[in-house]
């Protein structure tokens, strides 16, 4: 028979099963405990190397341990993620004030190889008995909390006990969302049409496809929480490449009668990055008979940070197809100004945060919306802003030079179904308040 391992050999700690073991037969009650995830440790290994990223992990354990308080005990539960269990902590506040304390220990940059390398995490709480009757309940319901902390960019979260019921709902709308988007025949999810506004000439540039699902029992599903439970799971690929085909056999069934616009198209980097789906769209574009050049892409600005080295041989390939890249929500993520000079992008979008702000006269949003105008001048590319929703708006962002608008104030999204028919009724317009 095997012996149990006790310790983890990389970090000297104690095993989450050795702890768990000893957690449920010496029957703390009641405890605390405590997952931490380190954020971003992907990035060490891609930069320094595994032995570096190995030596970092050493390192964050012994500042987990040499943390000073009440008894506690630290484990390492595997990768980037430890456990600390509290024991004789009886109360969530008490739990959130130690988690605190280690968050804490790592503000500090850990040395590795001579580089000093900024470090934090994500610190999620549960207690004993309170959340859960054993170890395992409870370790469950801590990681729950640490990826709310994760989602909302926190250090410290705590167990909610409605969590489980969030979990599971978000686990059958997912299982929905696959079948409905498997199933073509299935017309519960589709594409609105946006249209995109020249702010000089009033002319109709080209339309964003916006997915929208109608679920059989819960009516309309806001997209924003659609996205929020695909992106991480397989069921994302799925739903970019239902997006792909519908939005470019829509624009293939409209033909001459949208000649003059362009295609916008949303998708995930991260389905991007594996090529798949680069294929299916050079396959629809040829069955279509549309021409590349009257597509693009748009990806998030935060999105380029998963994987520079193959996010830009995707963009490259899509600059050799003639597709367009558009990069969404600019200006609330990290891109660097040499970053974004090397990307081959068409376009960038300004955040509406930004947009309403300049309509609102505000300084410091107008600053932005105008460096970002000058940047792109700079660079060649075409600026959007999108959120546009009154005329005072439409004339500030036509006085700060910006290109196209997108927003209420210029058109709702709208079926496909009515798309032709409002176009037809625009044409007769030849001038938009705020155009010259």
């Amino acid at each position: 028979m095997l012996a149990r391992t006790t310790n983890d050999p990389l970090t000297g700690l104690t095993t989450w099963a050795a702890l768990a073991r000893m957690v449920d037969r010496r029957g703390y009650r009641p405890f605390a405990l405590l997952v931490l995830d380190l954020n971003d440790f992907r990035l060490v290994n891609d930069a320094l190397g595994f032995s570096a990223g190995d030596r970092l992990l050493g390192e964050v354990a012994q500042r987990l341990v040499a943390v000073p308080g009440p008894m506690r005990v630290v484990a390492r539960l595997g990768a980037d993620r430890y456990v600390i269990v509290l024991p004789e902590v009886a109360d969530a506040e008490g739990a959130r004030a130690g988690a605190q304390r280690f968050a804490a220990a790592l503000h500090e940059p850990v040395t590795v190889d001579g580089l000093p390398v900024e470090v934090s995490a994500a610190v999620g709480v549960a207690v004993a008995p309170g959340d859960g009757a054993d170890s395992e309940t409870v370790l469950r319901n801590a990681e729950r909390a640490m990826y709310d902390a994760k989602r909302r960019g926190e250090a410290v979260a705590g167990y909610l006990p409605g969590a489980d019921l969030r979990a599971e709902g978000r686990l059958r709308l997912l299982a929905d969302l696959r079948r409905t988007v498997t199933d073509p025949t299935d017309t519960s999810v589709g594409l609105y049409y946006q249209p995109q506004i020249d702010l000089r000439t009033g002319a109709v540039v080209g339309v964003e496809a916006l997915l929208r699902w109608h679920h059989p029992q819960r009516g309309p599903v806001d997209p924003n929480e659609v996205i929020r439970a695909a992106e991480h799971s397989p069921v994302m690929r799925l739903l970019s490449m239902r997006v792909v085909d519908d939005a470019v056999n829509q624009f293939g069934r409209w033909g001459d009668k949208v000649a003059d616009l362009r295609l916008s198209i949303n998708v995930s980097m991260r389905d991007l990055l594996g090529g798949e789906l680069i294929d299916r769209l050079v396959d629809r574009l040829t069955e279509r008979a549309v021409p590349a050049s009257r597509v693009q892409l748009e990806i998030t600005e935060s999105a380029l940070m998963t994987d520079p080295r193959a996010v830009l041989s995707s963009l490259a390939r899509l600059q050799r197809l003639g597709v367009g890249v558009s990069l969404d929500d600019f200006g609330t993520g990290y891109s660097s100004l040499a970053h974004l000079r090397r990307l081959p992008l068409t376009e960038v979008k300004i955040d509406r945060s930004f947009v309403h702000g300049a309509g609102s006269a505000t300084v410091a949003d107008t600053a932005v919306v105008r460096a970002i105008v000058g940047l792109a001048d700079a660079l060649g590319l075409r600026v959007v802003a999108e959120g546009v929703e009154d005329e005072t708006t439409w004339r500030a962002l036509v006085t700060a030079g910006c290109h196209v608008a997108q927003g209420w104030y210029g058109a709702r999204p709208m079926p496909p179904e009515q798309l032709l028919g409002w176009l037809a009724d625009y044409t007769g317009r030849t001038r938009v308040p705020g155009a010259e």
